[in-house]
């Protein structure tokens, strides 16, 4: 026994099509203005649990790679600051060797002692050198300047390792414990930077054999090994910022990767979208014309 096919029947089934065109037309308008295929979960489980993961990964490589920019700008503001303090003990090297040929007069002696005395400040002031409202050479006391100006040289910062996190359980230590080359003035007589510029300033005002005899053996030996200390940290500081430099670009490689392995998983081909939109919109509008001429014929039916 055949089933007779009623106009009800054609009727439901033309607006169960008209239906799916339109539904198929909005899928397609909905993926082209997102430019994603997975609009829900429920399109693409695993493909939704996979861009979730990828996006989570991309957020720690945003993390990672503000972290190393951040250290870079730190540890090369300190490295500058590193570079200023050895140009002065350049100059006062100069300056103490030229005091200690037995040619100048203790004027002059005065005046070299006053210009050194400048110049010791000058390193201070480079001490307290800060980075985005931080001192750079405070430690972890980073909201203290690590020297004050004028005849105190103690040092009150700490000796604390302020790093910066790369990467999983990675990290690298950005500043310097700029204390273990200017330590805290003569004070302290540690044999430190401060201490020695300051004894280098005494003995050329004190004008003395023992002291003018100091300049050239002495004053000019421990001069010297604070600037071979001084070198030690610019090296140390360099490495860092090497180090940071190798990351930053470790890790823009892998937001690269994950970022096209994320857009593989969830962006949407426009070109094919936009070809599958139109022949969609020809379909729904076919739908509605057929739709429209079916309901035509079925009212003619209805008044006969």
């Amino acid at each position: 026994m055949s089933e007779r096919i009623t106009p009800a029947m054609i009727r439901g089934s033309t607006i169960n099509d008209i239906n799916a065109s339109l539904s198929a037309l909005e899928r397609s308008s909905n993926e082209l203005s997102s430019g994603k295929t997975i609009l829900a979960p429920s399109d693409n489980p695993y493909g939704a649990s996979r861009a979730i993961d990828l996006q989570s990964q991309l957020d720690g490589l945003t993390s990672y790679a503000t972290n190393a920019q951040d250290g870079i700008s730190w540890a090369t503001t300190a490295e500058s600051a590193m570079s200023n303090m050895s140009s002065i003990l350049q100059r006062v090297r100069e300056l103490t060797l030229q005091a200690s040929n037995g040619t100048y007069n203790q004027g002059d002696l005065n005046s070299i002692a006053n210009e050194i005395t400048q110049l010791t400040e000058t390193i201070k002031q480079d001490a307290n050198t800060q980075y985005a409202g931080q001192y750079v050479f405070s430690g972890t006391l980073t909201t203290t300047p690590p020297y004050q100006q004028g005849e105190s040289d103690a040092y009150s910062g700490n000796a604390g390792t302020v790093a910066r996190s790369i990467g999983p359980s990675a990290s690298v230590a950005i500043n310097t414990n700029i204390s273990s080359l200017l330590g805290s003035g003569k004070a302290s007589a540690d044999g430190k930077l401060l201490d020695v510029l300051r004894t280098i300033s005494q003995h050329l005002l004190e004008g003395t054999t023992e002291g003018k005899n100091a300049l050239n053996t002495t004053d000019l030996k421990n001069l010297d090994a604070n600037i071979e200390m001084l070198s030690q940290l610019q090296t140390t500081t360099g490495t860092a910022i090497d180090q940071l430099r190798t990351a930053s670009s470790r890790i823009e490689d892998l937001q690269v990767a994950i970022t096209k392995t994320l857009s593989d998983t969830e962006d949407a081909d426009i070109a094919k979208t936009s070809i599958a939109f139109s022949n969609q919109q020809a379909a729904y509008q076919a739908a509605l014309r057929a739709g429209a001429t079916i309901v035509q014929e079925s009212l003619l039916n209805f008044l006969h």
